[in-house]
């Protein structure tokens, strides 16, 4: 039989198998006890491992400065590194161009961050700036503005678009372009306000060739055409989810005369789909009336997403006026008051978001290369074209610049 032996929270079992073998009982039971200090010794390590990484993961999570040795930082307490001299010695510089991205001596850290320069060991960081939403004088309400009239500067000359391209004014063999094969002499023409047809996407190839991409549907083309204001967006290669308009914030006249038009392809629309997102019987999800694009004409989402950005005023050939809205945005405000602010108060034609980083194309060329947007060679190659066309680096102290970057 089997005896059990209980030291306290040691549980001790000998075997009657173990006898038959000539194995000693008690020789037996102080093996599997040192054993079992072996394994308790081991797990007492780990978790003392675990305890010791929990903490430092808990000081580094909340920008927790540990001296160790009794070490100081100049001016600076051993542990949570406020400024001897408490609050009101912690100064503020402006951050000046002269000084070339180097921090003063004098500057003491009030988060916790040593300085920096030559007498310091710490390696610099190159940090996001933050940056925060600006102040926009918006009306109170569309009940108080009223598009000015005949305040555009407008020369008058008739404009056509090349619909289809034959196959012997190209090279051989004929390949399919959405842009088409516009000529260099024909790109610079295109350029001067005359009479003339100019490329301009949608270009369709000889009979029998087949679309260059972008097809919609018949009943979203007529709707395309009767917009006069429009908000657009667009979402391709599921790459984001949709924001609908705040409609609440958004007049009842803005929603029955403005056209909100989110372009999707069949990819997004599934998604939308699962997500629990289906349109209404008109076509509609929220604000947005869904426009289904067909036979996407380039493989990179990115230029896929310039179709409808860039090309508004092709895809909605009677508007006035067109607002474009990033995926990663949300309409918060009546689109009205974005044209009164922007466009009618200042009598402007044109308005674009001035970047919050960049205000200089070497920097977005440098920019899209580290972050491999596109292929290093082809941006070069564009950079370059456009540099032949005169194109200069941007100095915003030269009084003369035309515009803010």
């Amino acid at each position: 039989m089997a005896s059990i032996h209980q030291r306290g929270d040691v549980i001790v079992s000998v075997g009657s198998k173990s006898n038959e073998r000539g194995d000693a009982g008690p020789i037996r039971v102080s093996r599997r006890a040192r054993r079992f200090g072996s394994i308790t010794r081991q797990r007492l390590s780990i978790w003392l491992l675990l305890i010791g990484a929990v903490f430092f993961m808990y000081m580094t999570f909340f920008s927790v400065k540990v001296h160790f040795h009794g070490e100081k930082e100049d001016g600076m307490s051993s542990f949570f590194s406020i400024p001897k001299g408490g609050p009101q010695s912690y100064n503020i510089t402006q951050y000046n161009r002269s000084t070339k991205g180097k921090v003063d001596h004098g500057m003491l850290s009030f988060f916790g961050v040593p300085k920096r320069g030559v007498d310091s060991n710490v390696s610099q960081r190159r940090r996001s700036p933050k940056h925060y939403p600006c102040d926009i004088d918006l009306e109170k309400s569309i009940e108080y503005i009223l598009e000015p009239k005949d305040y555009l500067n407008f020369t008058r000359f008739e404009l056509d678009y090349v619909e289809k391209e034959e196959e012997s004014l190209t090279t051989s063999p004929y390949e399919l372009k959405f842009a088409g094969h516009q000529t260099l002499e024909a790109r610079e023409r295109s350029f001067h306000a005359i009479n003339q047809s100019l490329h301009c996407g949608f270009v369709k190839g000889p009979n029998g060739m087949g679309s260059t991409g972008f097809d919609l549907d018949e009943k979203d083309q007529k709707f395309m055409k009767s917009c006069i204001v429009v908000v657009s967006s667009c979402i391709f290669g599921s790459s984001d989810f949709l924001r609908r308009p705040t409609s609440k914030l958004i007049s009842e006249y803005s929603k029955t005369h403005v056209c909100f038009v989110m372009f999707l392809d069949e990819e997004t629309l599934q998604k939308l789909f699962s997500e629990g997102n289906v349109p209404d019987d008109r076509g509609f999800m929220g604000l947005w009336r869904i426009v289904v694009v067909k036979n996407l004409p380039f493989e990179d989402m990115r230029r896929t997403g310039k179709v409808p950005k860039l090309l508004a005023h092709r895809l909605f050939p009677s508007s006035r006026y067109s607002i474009w809205l990033d995926s990663k945005m949300r309409l918060n405000t009546d689109p009205l008051l974005i044209l009164e602010y922007f466009l009618w108060r200042t009598k402007s034609e044109y308005s674009i978001s001035k970047h919050y980083d960049r205000q200089c194309v070497w920097d977005e060329v440098l920019q899209n290369k580290r972050l491999n947007k596109y292929d290093p060679t082809a941006i070069d190659e564009q950079f370059k074209f456009y540099q032949s066309d005169g194109l200069t680096k941007f100095n915003a102290s030269n009084p003369h610049t035309p515009l803010p970057s």
